[in-house]
């Protein structure tokens, strides 16, 4: 007995399993009239990536922010993204620009569409490498041109309907628009269709038969399956189990699908020499700066994504001013976005401060009770300027925050055994590290250094290192618990951790401007245990 299939050839077989990304062979194309870099960086000189993260980030907790941002976008590789801070303001506003047109829903979901098949040109031509099979290998290979084509084509169709603002995709815009009317593109977009009607319209029989196969032409066979189901019809009786098996796919094919792929092109090879010659005549086809695009955007994407669940509990983001000025630097209830990360299913609130320099002042000194939020403070000063930096918008309602060079940080660490430095070495060797790299465009932010020691001893450092910050004219912020660093001069301010009055073991975590007064704290505390002078008195006299 004789088995005969009935089959039409198809170039993509199968759906594939999921891969890490890989890179798209690169072609060069005729250059456009429209110039366009970068989404992110609006001259090619400008473009850059850090492959490590910079020394603080984990003292600022920014190592916990960028994994969370990047976490779910591992394929595109984008913490040198997050790791290489701006250096100039105009291309901080470049991304401010590109972020204010993502925050439209619809745009956002076409620039994600369009990601998607990218992602499956990717698969497809990672496939490609390693599969044997010649016809299934170059099937594929099709499969991602036309998918590739597709999204030039919808992605295209869709910016020109968006209400894009921004320079980068105005450019960006304009330079897809000239691809596809290249030459390049339009061969590319026709013969992929011409090849793939081509080979659709190929038809072929399989006959199996004693442990053999043979392959011939389709030749108008009748289908029996109709009328097998037609005849057995009338015996069925409610609904019944199926019990057809489903047969599992894959994206490779057997020896013996291989050797039918062959026999199949033997008797059509007018179509399968089409696809050979398509193979080979638009190898590379995948443009670099469209690539280039696909991974950059997801820049703001991961961003954008990241932000979203805290604006969905009040928490507010806005674009900050940034500039190499000093005159004035401030922002208006912003928070540790770290900490509020932890905070977002919880039912503990997120506490927002404020802040403002004015000239002449660069350094805020910020004291307090211990567990008040004076360091989570000092994170947020960082993570603020640093964001800032990056062109993405900052937590807050409004900022205008500096535009650095770099920024040093002096949080405490564990004493270090095979240094063979005591702590307060150790501390003094590392603040002498940080101000002689520190330039008058540098930011610092010390957290408790000298608590090893006197506070006579204390005191002195302290006030050499002020002398030494005051000179560089930085902008700091210092967390400590020497308040008359505070007034040393007219560049200091003090911001102090509050308690509630009536209860001073319970931490607001608000830091508000105020002279600092280590007396207030201990007087609150006087005050809960019924121990001030006037106290005592009344208890003596009663």
């Amino acid at each position: 007995m004789a088995y005969m299939s009935n089959r039409s050839f198809d170039s993509n077989h199968t759906l594939l399993e999921d891969y890490s990304g890989t890179k798209a062979r690169e072609v060069k194309l005729e250059s456009f009239s429209i110039p366009f870099n970068s989404i992110l960086f609006e001259r090619a000189d400008q473009r850059k990536e850090s492959l490590e993260a910079p020394a603080f980030f984990t003292d600022l907790n920014l190592d916990q922010v960028i994994d969370a941002i990047t976490a779910r976008k591992k394929e595109y590789h984008l913490n040198p993204f997050f790791y290489t801070p701006l250096s100039d303001a105009e291309t901080i506003y470049y991304r401010h620009e590109v972020m204010r047109d993502l925050e439209q829903t619809t745009l956002m979901a076409h620039i994600k569409a369009f990601a998607e098949k990218m992602i499956l040109v990717r698969r497809y031509l990672a496939l490609v490498e390693k599969l044997d099979s010649n016809y299934h290998k170059k099937g594929w290979y099709l499969e991602a041109a036309l998918v590739y084509c597709e999204a030039i084509l919808e992605l295209e169709h869709h910016l020109n309907l968006a209400d894009i603002k921004s320079r980068g995709f105005l450019a960006f815009r304009d330079y897809l628009t000239n691809y596809i009317q290249s030459y390049r593109f339009q061969s590319l977009l026709a013969e992929s269709r011409e090849v793939k009607a081509s080979l659709s319209s190929v038809k072929y029989c399989v006959i199996i038969q004693n442990g053999r196969f043979k392959v011939r032409r389709y030749e108008e066979e009748t289908n029996y399956s109709v009328e097998v189901e037609k005849i057995f019809e009338k015996f069925k009786q409610g609904a019944a189990k199926d019990y057809r098996l489903q047969l599992k796919q894959g994206s490779g094919i057997n020896h013996i699908e291989a050797q039918i792929l062959e026999f199949v092109a033997r008797l059509y090879p007018e179509q399968f020499a089409a696809l050979d010659k398509f193979y080979e005549q638009q190898s590379g086809f995948v443009d670099e700066t469209i690539l280039v695009f696909d991974r950059e955007i997801q820049f703001y994407i991961a961003y954008l994504e990241f932000i979203a669940d805290f604006k969905s509990r009040g928490l507010s983001f806005c674009y900050p001013r940034v500039s190499r000025s000093k005159q004035k630097l401030y922002s208006y209830e912003a928070f540790d976005i770290a900490l509020a990360r932890t905070l977002l299913y919880s039912q503990n609130p997120v506490v927002c401060n404020d802040f403002f320099l004015e000239e002449p002042e660069r350094i805020i000194v910020v004291s307090g009770p211990n567990q008040g939020g004076k360091t989570t403070f000092a994170r947020m000063f960082g993570q603020l300027n640093y964001l800032a930096n990056l062109g993405c918008p900052v937590p807050g309602k409004e900022a205008q925050l500096y535009l650095f060079d770099q920024i040093f940080t002096h949080f405490e660490r564990e004493e270090d055994i095979h240094n063979l430095h005591g702590k307060l070495q150790d501390d003094l060797v590392r603040i002498r590290n940080i101000i002689k790299q520190a330039t008058p465009d540098s930011i610092l932010i010390l957290n408790e250094i000298f608590a090893s020691t006197t506070l006579e001893d204390a005191v002195f450092l302290s006030k050499e290192i002020m002398a030494r910050i005051m000179e560089l004219d930085l902008i700091c912020v210092w967390v400590t618990f020497i308040d008359e660093l505070s007034s040393l001069s007219e560049k200091t301010i003090s911001m102090v951790s509050t308690v509630i009055p009536e209860n001073p073991a319970i931490r607001t975590f608000k830091i508000v401007r105020q002279p600092a007064d280590g007396l207030a704290y201990a007087l609150s505390i006087a005050k809960k245990h019924r121990l001030t002078y006037e106290q005592i008195k009344e208890r003596i006299r009663s």
